[in-house]
């Protein structure tokens, strides 16, 4: 019952969940976007069938992020009031330039691309969905900066104990910002790319045919196969800004327990924060020198030079693990699919098959470098400003853990529906084909029915 370890799983329970729906609005906005101009372009059905489909499940994610990313700012004065009494000055104004700049617009023209097809012109309709699409990616630049802010503080000067800005562009554009935000946007594209070929894949194999899955299928993977190997290479980037800004999270990615050179690259092992070692380890000589300092003989920092003030290691281990193993399992994937359909203009059945399960893998990698990333950052919830201990309420141990069961049992709930009515309409799909019912858009310049057989 320590309040402490209660409300930070507590609050890692709703992150995890919120940030499922954000990692598939922000690209899912112009993947719709792109459906809309092939549709304008060549007055192509199916591309509006695919657009119909996509935007019910751009609507469904984007209630979901609204609802639990209102628990997680309540829980900033309920369980967590330290934080904004110290660094509110900053975190407050950010998180309301996404509510203003981001939310607002989203929230306005979503309704638009929702209901108002049939009451506005076509060139409207389109620039509802742009804006929806550019709102959700302002959204990911405002919270990305007060994350990456958190990470790696800039900007800003300790008066009494409590963070005044002092240079506004320092703060948001902070050291570790744009490798962040970066990283984020393509992990929302992979997202959306498996999530969109894998729910089109499944209808593939319930025996749907049609133009508009193709098209789909097709388009989530050349997503794929595209942002995964830049994916990797940013995400190399990014690994070496943290190593200057953040090495003790290095260090504990690593299991790196001594500073030394010729450091190996742990594939697999258990690490014994007891014992200060690697247990079961198979290692690649050298790798993490290789990889981190671009030569076999790096000096790379161990944990060792951070006693005390560094993260757990075990988590931090596997979360990067998990991360970069789904990861090379998409660029398999999506590169074998890319090759049958666009040389073979096929989808074997047993690969399709395997595309279905990887419709969540965008969800499983960014949950693991989410944890990688908060986790990396202990004991810190500022780096080097605000420790989590310091700015934990005076919340009864008991009382966070009802909130937490009531949390935990919702959300399980929630995500079942919200999988179960993905599944409902990838079978609506596959049985109705391109024959499913779509409204015509207001004015478009061909002026015809959306269904050929109508």
């Amino acid at each position: 019952m320590d309040p402490l370890l209660l409300s930070r799983i507590q609050f890692a329970a709703n992150i995890s969940f919120h940030i499922l729906f954000p990692a598939i609005t922000i690209s899912l906005g112009w993947v719709l976007l792109y459906f809309k101009l092939r549709y304008n372009r060549t007055n192509d059905h199916a591309w509006m069938q695919a657009y119909f489909t996509w935007v019910k499940i751009f609507a469904l994610s984007f209630a979901l992020g609204v609802v639990s990313g209102v628990t997680m700012s309540f829980q900033f004065g309920t369980n967590w009031p330290g934080f904004m009494e110290k660094v509110g000055n900053i975190a407050g104004p950010l998180l309301a330039y996404e509510v203003l700049t981001a939310f607002f617009l989203e929230a306005v023209f979503l309704g638009i691309m929702l209901f108002g097809f049939r009451r506005v012109s076509n060139r409207v309709h389109t620039l509802a969905t742009f804006l929806v699409a550019f709102g959700t990616t302002m959204s990911a630049f405002w919270i990305l900066a007060l994350n990456s802010w958190m990470q790696t503080p800039a900007g800003f000067e300790m008066r009494d104990g409590v963070a005044f800005p002092t240079d506004w562009l320092a703060i948001v554009f902070n050291p570790s910002f744009p490798y962040r935000l970066i990283h984020m946007l393509l992990a929302s594209g992979l997202t959306v790319a498996f999530l969109i070929a894998g729910f089109s894949a499944l209808r593939y194999l319930l025996g749907d045919r049609s133009e508009s899955m193709w098209k789909v299928l097709r388009t989530g993977v050349a997503m794929g196969a595209i942002l995964i190997p830049i994916q990797i290479f940013v995400g190399d980037q990014h690994g070496l800004n943290t190593l200057e800004h953040q090495p003790a999270k290095i260090a504990a990615m690593e299991a790196n327990w001594e500073t030394r050179s010729n450091v190996p690259l742990v594939l697999f092992a258990w690490p014994d924060e007891e014992a200060r070692e690697n247990r079961f380890e198979i290692a690649v000589p050298s790798g993490a020198s290789l990889i981190l300092k671009h030569s076999p003989s790096g000096v790379v920092p161990g944990l060792d030079q951070f006693e005390g003030k560094h993260p757990p290691v075990a988590p931090v281990f596997f979360a990067f693990r998990i991360m970069v193993g789904v990861g090379i399992l998409m660029l398999v994937i999506s590169w074998a699919a890319a090759w049958f359909l666009f040389r073979r203009s096929t989808l074997p059945r047993p690969l399709a098959a395997l595309m279905v399960p990887m419709a969540l893998s965008g969800w499983v990698a960014t949950l693991a470098g989410w944890y990688t990333t908060e986790i990396g950052r202990q004991p810190w919830l500022v780096t080097g400003v605000l420790a989590t201990e310091q700015a934990v309420g005076p919340v009864a141990g008991s009382n966070v853990a009802f909130t937490l069961a009531g949390y935990l049992v919702l959300y399980v709930v929630l995500l079942i529906v919200y999988l179960g009515v993905l599944i409902h309409m990838a079978r609506k799909a596959a049985k109705e084909g391109d024959n499913q019912p779509a409204p015509a858009v207001k004015d478009h310049p061909a002026d015809q029915p959306m269904l050929a057989g109508e």
